[in-house]
Parts: structure tokens; C-alpha cells; sequence
């Protein structure tokens, strides 16, 4: 049992890596395009926040160098893309919106918990257990935050601004860390993981609804344009043959 505990540990370290690296893609069509466009920050915030708070977890806990890395490396990472957002946001208001996401959760709330667990509370264990609460609890934030874009995709009928490989491994970390948590039976861990696993199917579902809706609806304009040039063209013959009669 434990030889398999550290071999999904491990599987479960390296899928969180992919997690924290998934959204270059995005982020580099942004660089290139130096906007934003319609893709929303609170999955970046609400990751650099969960980041941040497992990292000051793995830290506190005697064992926990291994959660205090791969988090560490989140951390820098989510900080990366929360950056770009600022710099290539949208517009004003776009840019407001994450100014001020990243001062409520990333600033405001970290800092809070941070002083409350430093001066507040005295014992290790005690320290380690709330930490361990508020961390299983934003985890669950954090699997929900790419639903932010589910209301885009619906109203679009396009998945052009949810990116599919965020919420594949979120999908993908919760599963791993979900059966971690079920063989250890670890009730912190599961839960949360559990859910993310269930949200992470809920957004693979709507990817897979709408993923050809944008060509589909490119289909048809293309059509209607085709249908709109034979109209016109159709058009002219007419005038066409319509002047030579009236020159005759």
C-alpha cells in the first residue's frame, strides 16, 4: 500500500506540473494578440491563491516538502499568467476586474490567513489543521473557477475562450488525487478532489457539446455567403440582360 500511495503521489506531482503549465498555449495566443480578448482571470487568480496557501501549508508541515515544491512552482507560474493578464487586459474594465481579484484573494485573504495562523494560533498541529481546512475547502474554487467561462460558451456557442487543456488536467489531478485520498483514506484530500474530478467532467461535457459549434457556424456563413454571391451574381445577369433589351 504504501509503494502504490507514493507511485500515485508522484503521478499526482507530475499531473499537478501539467496543471500549472497548461495554459501556455493560451497565454502565448494573448502575448501575440496583446489582449486578453474574452478569457476571464478568476481561474488564474483563484489558482495562484490555492498555489500559494498549499505551498505555506507544505512549508508549516514537518513533511510536507514535496506539497511546498510542486506548489512553489505553481505559484510562480499562476503569478506569470495573473501578470500577463494585467498587462494585456481587454480593456480597462477587464484589467479593473483582475486588479481587483488579485487584491481580495491573492493579497487581502492570504495575508489574512497567514497573520491569523501566525499570531493567533499557537499550536503546530492546530496551525496545520485549519491551514489544511481552508486549502481542502478553496481547492473545490479552484476546479469550479473554469465555470466562469461556461456562460461565455453558452451564450457563443463556442469554446474558443475555455481552454480545453486547463480543464483537462484539473480533471485529470483530481482523479489521481481523489483515489490517493481513498486508498490513504484521508477525508481532507478526497473531498475535495472528489468534486474537482465531478466539475472537471462537467467541463469536458460542455467542451465536447460545443466544440464544433464555432465551425458549424462558420459552415453556414461561409454558405450564406456563398448563397448571398450567387444572389448578387444572379442579380447582375438579370440587370444585365434587362439594359440590352432596353438598348435594343
Amino acid at each position: 500500500m504504501d509503494s502504490t500511495l507514493f507511485i500515485i503521489g508522484i503521478i499526482g506531482n507530475i499531473i499537478s506540473v501539467l496543471v500549472f503549465v497548461s495554459p501556455i498555449p493560451t497565454f502565448w495566443r494573448i502575448v501575440r494578440s496583446k489582449s486578453t480578448e474574452d478569457f476571464e482571470p478568476a481561474p488564474y487568480v483563484l489558482t495562484l491563491l490555492n498555489s500559494m496557501l498549499w505551498f505555506y501549508y507544505g512549508v508549516t508541515k514537518p513533511d510536507g516538502l514535496l506539497v511546498a515544491t510542486v506548489n512553489g512552482f505553481g505559484a510562480v507560474m499562476e503569478t506569470i499568467y495573473v501578470v500577463l493578464f494585467l498587462v494585456y487586459a481587454a480593456d480597462q474594465a477587464a484589467r479593473v476586474k483582475t486588479a481587483k481579484l488579485v487584491a481580495i484573494l491573492d493579497i487581502g485573504f492570504f495575508g489574512l490567513v497567514f497573520a491569523a495562523t501566525t499570531f493567533a494560533i499557537g499550536g503546530l498541529d492546530m496551525k496545520i489543521m485549519i491551514i489544511g481546512i481552508i486549502c481542502a475547502c478553496l481547492n473545490v474554487f479552484m476546479y469550479g473557477s473554469p465555470l466562469a467561462a461556461v456562460r461565455t460558451v453558452i451564450a457563443t456557442r463556442s469554446v474558443e475562450y475555455m481552454p480545453f487543456f486547463l480543464s483537462f488536467f484539473l480533471f485529470l489531478n483530481g482523479g489521481v488525487w481523489a483515489t490517493y485520498a481513498l486508498l490513504d483514506r484521508d477525508v481532507f484530500l478526497g473531498v475535495p478532489n472528489g468534486i474537482g474530478f465531478f466539475l472537471g467532467i462537467i467541463q469536458l461535457v460542455i467542451y465536447a457539446v460545443y466544440r464544433n459549434s464555432r465551425v458549424k457556424s462558420q459552415s453556414n456563413d461561409d454558405a450564406t455567403s456563398d448563397g448571398s454571391a450567387s444572389l448578387l451574381s444572379s442579380d447582375a445577369r438579370g440587370h444585365g440582360e434587362k439594359n440590352a433589351f432596353s438598348f435594343v
